[in-house]
């Protein structure tokens, strides 16, 4: 299938490893020109090696707003003007309701609700004037069912989704789409580091997920590939799962 986005310019954050390294190879396979953003140089090097000709580093840290203001421009100096944004802007710490100090509210608000905000105003300029533009949010189930150890996420993820439907409606009629994939439990360092090694989530997944595994950051990349297409131009606003059947809610 043809997603039609050969020599697209995208911008991916987060993508040095896990879902944002899936999503950043995809997109290069389908021909897209990639800035693949995240805090570690070193890291980056090594994820453009794996993933091929066609990802560019760029360093950046989610939370340094001031940094994402003007990441957009170095990459359209550099690549051309940014089409796709997948903006994949971290997640923050375990733990319960009054577990967090005011300091980690505000770094999970800068990280999960004013990144993408600045990055979606830094983008959308151009993607306006283009008539073409894709923007992806990597969210997470909990905007879905909340868990009892995600608060920081649960909440601020959820006024991610409100500020991004708001951002849908106002650019669909310029030929803008505005989505979050609500994700499930993804072989990740993150996921291993949370619950203490990669085989003990496997092993949780074999019991809680109905599909009885893991999902991969390549099937990931697959959906995002899919959502920043143009067979996807009628999508917009969304929060769509992906997570081998795990929420149990019916919307």
């Amino acid at each position: 299938m043809d997603l039609g986005i050969e020599g697209r310019v995208a911008l991916v954050m987060g993508a040095s490893k896990g879902l944002g390294r899936g999503i950043a190879a995809a997109l290069v396979r389908e021909g897209a020109r990639v800035a693949i953003a995240s805090r570690s140089l070193e890291r980056l090097e090594e994820a453009a090696a794996e993933i091929g000709p066609g990802a560019t580093p760029f360093v950046a840290d989610a939370s340094d707003l001031a940094r994402l203001e003007v990441l957009p421009a170095e990459v359209e100096a550099a690549l051309g003007p940014v089409d796709i944004l997948v903006a994949n802007t971290g997640g923050p710490p375990l733990g319960g309701a009054l577990d967090h100090g005011i300091d980690e509210w505000e770094e999970a608000y800068r990280s999960l609700v004013l990144a993408p905000r600045v990055l979606a105003g830094a983008v959308l300029p151009g993607m306006r004037e283009r008539g073409w533009g894709r923007i992806v949010n990597v969210g997470s189930n909990t905007t879905r069912e909340p868990n009892p150890v995600l608060n920081l996420s649960n909440a601020h993820r959820m006024a991610a989704v409100g500020f991004l439907k708001t951002l849908a409606g106002e650019v669909a009629g310029d030929g803008i789409t505005v989505n979050t994939v609500a994700t499930g439990r993804f072989a990740t360092d993150r996921l291993a580091d949370h619950v203490g090694s990669l085989d003990a989530a496997e092993e949780g997944a074999r019991r809680e997920v109905p599909a009885g595994r893991l999902g991969t950051p390549a099937e990931y990349g697959d959906l995002v590939a899919f959502l920043c297409s143009n067979r996807a131009a009628y999508l917009t606003g969304a929060v769509i799962p992906l997570d081998g059947g795990l929420l149990r809610s019916a919307f």
